[in-house]
């Protein structure tokens, strides 16, 4: 049997997004096949795909990745950003109010 290794739980989805892999590079189109608060599985059509790079989620909301594994045109990445800290403060702190 195979051990799950992932920190948190990963949600399948069918979403389009975009990549872009240098800052002021034009974005490219992908696909969101799972996510989670760590991570991220994509499928796009760049077979090259750099150590580092930017998702731009179909809300706009974007977040830093590094390339975590990669299986032709299907890799996954873990966010490298502090959204995921920021996120957890501020729901801490509307708790509180």
């Amino acid at each position: 049997m195979l051990l799950d290794r992932r920190r948190s739980e990963r949600l399948a989805c069918k979403r389009l997004a975009k990549i872009q892999f240098d800052y002021g590079s034009l974005p490219r189109d992908c696909m969101i096949t799972d996510v989670s608060e760590t991570g991220v599985k994509v499928f796009t059509e760049d077979y090259d795909v750099p150590p580092e790079f930017t998702i731009i989620f179909s809300t706009g909301r974007s977040r830093r990745c590094h390339l975590g594994w990669k299986n032709g045109y299907e890799f996954g990445a873990e966010f490298i950003d502090r959204s995921n800290l920021e996120t957890a403060t501020w729901r801490l702190n509307s708790r509180a109010a």
